[in-house]
């Protein structure tokens, strides 16, 4: 007969109820730690809600970025020679002589302009210049003055066989506006006797006319009546050309004149006359007549811009 060992069962029921109870045990002790695990997360996820943010940029460290710099290559300056020499002081502004000079006769109103190496003569020396000529002056009626006269240098043309060449201004107050426009054919104006050469005795022989018709300028808005005449004396001539206009009840006269001696120093020759002219025409050129009333022709109020500076051979 088979016998049951009873404290083997019960040792096996004692072993199973330690099982069960240590089961429950730690399914409770689970239950706890859970719990309090619970407790503590909530607690710590509580705290950490509560302490306030804070910027993520001021706790991170500031990595300072090294930007390769870069360089500009420099070039060497190389200083010119017009940079190393001193530059010179500015220079002073010169003021340059005026080439011409304006001549102004109040008077008259008759203002020209005339190189200054010319030689300007008024009053009785411009009287004394036209007077000498073979044909002072072409107004049909004797009254004419001389106001001014304006002579080329001498030796201006070296060894020709120019005398004198000169541009003169009159006035005759005694004709009338058909009378200006008439010129004298060196009987009605005579010219002055001639005089003997006081080491021959010898008298010259009269100069002898040889006119050519009378035309017209236009000077500006002034219309001249002109007439030209070459007269002989010996051996020697005087072109002259003369120019008349009626204004401020005067009649005004330009002439131009040009004398020679047909004979030339050794080497030498006759005078261009026409270049003469030319030079004297540009004179003409710059005539003006201011209306005046015409008292004393014979006393002029004469002035002038600049003096005449010393006669010098004309380049």
């Amino acid at each position: 007969m088979a016998r049951f060992n009873f404290n083997s069962v019960r040792n096996i029921a004692s072993t199973r109820d330690s099982f069960a109870w240590e089961k429950i045990n730690f399914e409770q002790k689970s239950t706890l730690i859970f719990a309090a695990l619970l407790i503590v997360c909530s607690l710590a996820v509580g705290c950490s809600s509560e302490k306030p943010k804070t910027d993520n940029t001021s706790s991170q460290p500031v990595m300072a970025q090294n930007t390769p710099s870069t360089t500009t290559p420099v070039t060497p300056v190389v200083a010119t020679a017009a940079e190393t020499t001193p530059k010179p002081a500015p220079k002073k502004a010169v003021r340059k002589t005026p080439v011409t000079v304006k001549y102004i006769d109040k008077t008259s109103g008759v203002s020209f302009r005339y190189p200054r190496k010319y030689g300007l003569k008024t009053g009785d020396s411009a009287n004394q210049l036209v007077s000498e000529a073979s044909t002072p002056m072409g107004f049909t009626q004797p009254g004419g003055i001389a106001i001014a006269a304006v002579a080329i240098p001498e030796g201006a043309y070296p060894k020709s066989d120019l005398v004198a060449a000169w541009f003169d201004v009159s006035v005759n107050k005694s004709l009338t506006a058909e009378q200006c426009a008439e010129f004298s054919d060196g009987t009605t104006t005579p010219s002055p006797a001639p005089v003997a050469d006081a080491a021959t005795n010898a008298t010259p022989a009269p100069a002898v006319l040889a006119p050519t018709p009378a035309s017209k300028l236009m000077l500006g808005d002034i219309e001249l009546k002109s007439l030209e005449t070459l007269a002989s004396v010996g051996a020697g001539k005087e072109a002259s050309k003369y120019y008349h206009v009626f204004q401020n009840g005067a009649c005004y006269e330009f002439t131009l004149k040009v004398a020679t001696t047909g004979e030339s120093d050794e080497g030498g020759k006759p005078v261009d006359r026409g270049e003469v002219f030319k030079r004297l025409e540009k004179i003409l050129a710059t005539v003006k007549i201011d209306t005046v009333k015409i008292d004393a022709v014979s006393t002029p109020e004469v002035t002038a811009t600049a003096p005449a500076a010393p006669v010098t051979p004309a380049q």
